[in-house]
């Protein structure tokens, strides 16, 4: 049983040191972020990288900003498209099937998540091909908090309640929509998408623009050969 144990433990080891995360570098015109994508939702994972490294995004517009809310983009309509026209109803002609890993995925500002049309006419919650948004939100007290479980029907937990009293983020959303990756570098550049001026629809008045996508990934780290106690070693053989 030790030798077994011994042979999983450094497996486990092994594996950990090679995993590679999954990053997108994401430049847009008013600064650069990178969101780091979910291993357990591989269908909007490999799906972004798909689109991502084909050079799908590059050049479309953060269409939809509402400030204390959210930023959406991933509209192919929205290449080049002139002053004024209402977008949103794009996408690469294909949906896909929900991820929804709820409560370890939640609505936390920075969270990237996959929009939808609503309930009514997809009750399976599927995603957009292509559309996504990333979550500012707004902090709230424990009092609104209360006040959302009992609207919801939920509670909340530890890491939602002090994610939403710090950062913040849009919690009515929860376990609605398949949240598929974070920023994990220049969340303030979601502030200052945020906060630009928008027309009637929600599109920026002046466009805000996704220069282009990166996918970045992690070099594998060579694992170390775990320290041995020889004497527990050769008492084990015993």
């Amino acid at each position: 049983m030790k030798k077994i144990s011994i042979i999983v433990a450094l497996a486990l080891v092994s594996a950990m040191a090679f995993a590679q995360s999954t990053k997108v570098l994401i430049e847009t015109t008013k600064g650069n972020m990178t969101v780091m994508l979910y291993d357990d939702t591989p269908l909007h994972r490999d799906n972004f990288v798909k689109l991502a490294e084909s050079g799908f995004y590059n050049d479309l517009l953060f269409h939809r900003v509402i400030n204390n809310f959210m930023i959406q983009g991933g509209d192919p309509m929205s290449k080049n498209a002139a002053p004024n026209v209402r977008l949103g109803n794009g996408g690469p002609g294909y949906t896909i099937p929900a991820e929804i890993v709820y409560p370890t995925h939640f609505h936390k500002k920075g969270a990237l998540a996959a929009a939808r049309t609503g309930d009514n006419v997809n009750p399976k919650r599927e995603s957009s091909g292509s559309q996504f948004y990333i979550v500012q939100g707004q902090t709230y007290t424990d009092m609104k908090l209360d006040q959302f479980e009992k609207a919801l029907g939920k509670t909340f937990t530890k890491k939602e309640r002090d994610a939403y009293a710090t950062i913040g983020g849009t919690p009515h959303l929860d376990n609605q929509y398949t949240v598929f990756g974070e920023v994990v570098e220049g969340l303030g550049v979601v502030d200052k998408i945020a906060a630009v001026q928008t027309a009637p629809g929600d599109r920026p008045v002046e466009d805000v623009k996704i220069i282009k996508m990166t996918v970045l990934k992690d070099e594998p780290k060579e694992a170390e050969t775990p320290a041995v106690d020889t004497e527990k070693t050769k008492k084990a053989k015993k």
